[in-house]
């Protein structure tokens, strides 16, 4: 049974950092995208950032470049997003997934976690 599960929400003020985990299991990742997904109350789930598993390719949103790095650790089969110089408008619900083809479209992502809050206030 495959199984993503995402850890390291909270509350943090403007300009703070977190660090999100995602501790994937149930099956080999080593041909897999992961991605991180952020869904804002009355908002459409957006991409944030992914990596390819295998080569460590990065991919950002616009919107955090510079400031949210992904990365994996190949032994404990986990995802990281670490986010820095957090904004209000980073508040949201997010989400850790995989893809065997896609980078950025959810609707192309097969596995999901359940989801951790990052809430940033001003």
């Amino acid at each position: 049974q495959v199984q993503l599960v995402e850890s390291g929400g909270g509350l943090v003020q403007a300009g703070g950092s977190l660090r999100l985990s995602c501790a994937a299991s149930g099956r080999t990742f080593s041909n897999y995208v992961m991605g991180w997904f952020r869904q804002a109350p009355g908002k459409e789930r957006d991409f944030v950032a992914g990596i390819r598993w295998t080569l460590a390719m990065t991919y950002y949103a616009d919107s955090v470049k510079g400031r949210f790095t992904i990365s994996r650790d190949n032994a404990k089969n986990t995802v990281y997003l670490q986010m820095n110089s957090l904004k209000p408008e980073d508040t949201a619900v997010y989400y850790c997934a995989a893809s065997r083809v896609a980078v950025k479209i959810p609707s192309q992502f097969d596995y999901w976690g359940q989801g951790t809050q990052v809430t940033v206030s001003s």
